[in-house]
């Protein structure tokens, strides 16, 4: 009798979950994918990985880990007579923009030149190569090492402000961007980023009208009559805050340092065909002057 009693509170309420070509509907997946990415962040490649890798949530991010296939003589093919891309835009970018002597200045503070190359070299300067480099805490090399990152600078435009992007790991953007803050003295916001909550399906619901007519299926529509478009609101990374500010401006340097993370996508190529791949991808626009 006891144990019958148990099965009588044990049993599961009925589901009240969707069908499933409720659950497939645009504005019902947009919704579920973005309280999915509440505490780890998905790459713009994430249902293409999802589907043929095991996913591993590391630095605030949804990664593929291993492939699901035995994959891995195919890779070495496409690594040595084909083309193999890889998603990289987990990496975190750091823009720093100012006066190209007042960079220099403090950049060589946190890097030396006995381990290589430096952000002054003439080669990397121009634009035209990217570098990469070891950063320590300011004036303490060979003592206390900050990690690898790799910089580009932006092309010459004739003005004496540059722009430099830094590349890092997101496991070491928040020691380094202390302290590129600390030897350019940013302690002020220029912006803050305060973005939205992701509105879930029942606020959504709330905000649209649901206009019904006689022999039609009814449609969800704004406030304005035109069909609702949901749109994908971007949440923060997995290493930034999206209620706090994203970038610093120095009052006496003039430098200022943007957090680009998730703004700027990453893929690396791989492969003797990774020339012809992006020939046969990328068209060059026409220029016109007026």
């Amino acid at each position: 009798k006891i144990q019958a009693e148990k099965a009588v509170h044990q049993k599961k309420e009925q589901s009240k979950t969707k069908c499933r070509k409720a659950r497939r509907r645009h504005i019902n997946l947009v919704a579920e994918f973005n309280r999915r990415q509440r505490k780890n962040i998905w790459l713009e490649t994430h249902i293409w990985h999802a589907k043929r890798f095991h996913m591993v949530k590391k630095w605030g991010y949804c990664l593929g880990n291993s492939p699901t296939e035995k994959c891995y003589r195919a890779c070495y093919r496409a690594m040595t007579k084909h083309c193999l891309l890889q998603d990289l835009s987990y990496y975190c970018c750091l823009e720093l923009t100012g006066k190209e002597n007042e960079l220099l200045k403090q950049l060589a503070r946190i890097c030396s030149i006995d381990t290589g190359l430096t952000f002054q070299e003439t080669c990397c300067l121009s634009g035209r190569f990217e570098g990469s480099l070891n950063l320590y805490r300011a004036d303490r090399y060979p003592e206390d090492m900050l990690g690898p990152v790799t910089f580009i600078w932006k092309l010459r435009d004739g003005s004496e402000n540059r722009q430099l992007w830094i590349w890092v790991h997101p496991a070491l953007k928040q020691d380094i961007l202390k302290e590129l803050k600390a030897i350019f003295q940013c302690s002020e916001p220029e912006e803050i980023c305060i973005t939205e909550p992701v509105t879930t399906s029942i606020q959504e619901e709330k905000q649209m009208e649901v206009v019904m007519s006689p022999g039609k299926k009814r449609k969800k529509e704004d406030k304005e009559g035109e069909k609702a478009v949901p749109v994908k609101k971007i949440i923060g990374d997995g290493t930034r805050d999206p209620f706090k500010s994203y970038s610093w401006i120095s009052q006496t340097t003039g430098i200022t340092i943007s957090d680009k993370s998730m703004e700027i996508l990453r893929y690396r190529l791989i492969g003797p065909l990774s020339h012809s791949v992006l020939t046969d991808t990328l068209k060059a626009a026409s220029v016109q002057t007026v």
